[in-house]
């Protein structure tokens, strides 16, 4: 009869134990989550992620190796000054490199002024880059004369015709992919952490661990007692 409530006791005192364990498991994946959530806001809050801020990167060196490459052109055939006038000035289609420095120009302005400054997520600004690049630099190499010209004229065509379909790649396979898989983790993480929030119990109070007061040992046998003297007498 006296093991009885120290059974209780201990069983009592074992629930009260494990109780905490149980809130924190609740607290965790939340507190988790949160986290998740704000190291993806922080990102939100720089304006670029990391994969567009390399394309555009990519997209300026597109602009300054085409235009490193004219001017060693311009040097190679006779001085800058006097090549500049003959290319620029004197503007001749078959002969001038000056309007592949214009395509590098075009390429630059409208890529950044569409996936940097407007933060486009779709592929038509880069398509139409490319396309007009691939269509004007094909009509080119076919009617000019440049490949008279020399090595410039066989390198500044092909570099430009690469790194333009470079852009085209990084971007489609890249920069837009991994956006929307970070957008789609994003979204994931929010729905979990609300599952979460209505899952999580409250905080547990004093009344769920209520419990009787202990009865004092040997009661029970006080109480037969007392209903044997308050039995009458035959």
């Amino acid at each position: 009869m006296n093991r009885l409530p120290g059974d209780a006791e201990n069983a009592h005192s074992s629930s009260l134990g494990s109780c905490p364990s149980l809130r924190d498991v609740h607290t965790i994946n939340p507190t988790q989550l949160m986290a998740r959530i704000e190291s993806y806001d922080g990102r939100e809050k720089k304006g670029i992620s990391d994969v567009r801020r390399t394309f555009c990167l990519f997209v300026t060196f597109d602009l300054l190796f085409v235009t490193l490459l004219w001017i060693i052109e311009l040097n190679v055939n006779g001085g800058i000054e006097t090549t500049l006038e003959k290319e620029v000035l004197q503007y001749d289609y078959y002969s001038s490199y000056f309007d592949i420095f214009l395509l590098a120009v075009f390429r630059f302005k409208v890529l950044i002024l569409a996936y940097a400054m407007c933060r486009l997520r779709h592929w038509w600004a880069i398509a139409f880059t490319t396309a007009v690049t691939s269509a004007f630099l094909l009509a080119k190499v076919i009617l000019s004369k440049l490949f008279s010209q020399g090595a410039f004229g066989y390198v500044l065509p092909i570099i430009s015709f690469i790194l333009a379909w470079i852009e085209t790649w990084f971007l489609d396979f890249k920069v837009l992919p991994q956006e929307a898989e970070e957008e789609n983790r994003l979204l994931l993480a929010q729905d979990a952490s609300e599952r979460a929030a209505l899952l999580q119990p409250g905080l547990l109070s004093d009344g769920q661990f209520y419990s009787p007061p202990e009865s004092v040992a040997g009661s029970d046998e006080e109480s037969e007692e007392k209903q044997d003297s308050e039995k009458p007498v035959v």
